[in-house]
């Protein structure tokens, strides 16, 4: 494709590239929703329990910016989290003016599940599709993404190393 590619300015209620990335966006959300209800979770949540286990963020600010959630938001999901049990805050020991997160034993236990359950959810969402059109699908929405100059993706490429890497000291097979 070119450069030259143009949405049309005006666009009626009839289906579009918006409408599309939108509903799909609420489909994986509403799928997510279910099948991680019965760990207490949302799957606005499943972020935040996942940066944390995978140690890709420790901060409520570090969350806000990886997330792309306002300050505001982070802080009354990091709330309902914590009044769920499933993390805690904390002092940082070397900077007292530092608020870090940290899992509990709860939080900890839901973070080994959600693997899983993503990814059943991910296959059953993906049934029917050849693995070359998932690996386009994911190629084309990584080209989508990297569009916005302000966005730093959280994932490699699935091409790239450090693609299904393992939690932190998490072996191969290890749960």
């Amino acid at each position: 494709m070119s450069d030259g590619l143009s949405v049309p300015a005006r666009m009626g209620v009839e289906p579009s590239l918006g409408y599309f990335l939108s509903t799909a966006r609420n489909v994986l959300a509403g799928r997510m929703d279910r099948a991680v209800a019965p760990l207490g979770l949302t799957s606005s949540q499943i972020g935040v329990i996942l940066l944390l286990w995978f140690e890709r963020a420790r901060t409520p600010n570090e969350m806000s910016r990886v997330l792309s959630y306002d300050t505001g938001s982070m802080t009354r999901m990091l709330d309902r989290l914590e009044k769920k049990g499933f993390l805690v805050r904390q002092r940082s020991q070397s900077d007292r003016r530092v608020v870090e997160l940290a899992l509990t034993g709860q939080g900890r236990e839901a973070a080994q599940q959600l693997p899983d359950l993503i990814a059943s959810v991910m296959t059953e969402q993906l049934r029917g599709f050849a693995p070359e059109e998932v690996a386009t699908l994911v190629h084309l929405l990584q080209r989508f993404i990297a569009n916005d100059g302000s966005t730093t993706p959280l994932c490699a490429s699935i091409d790239e190393p450090g693609h299904g890497e393992q939690a932190p000291g998490k072996e191969d097979g290890e749960r």
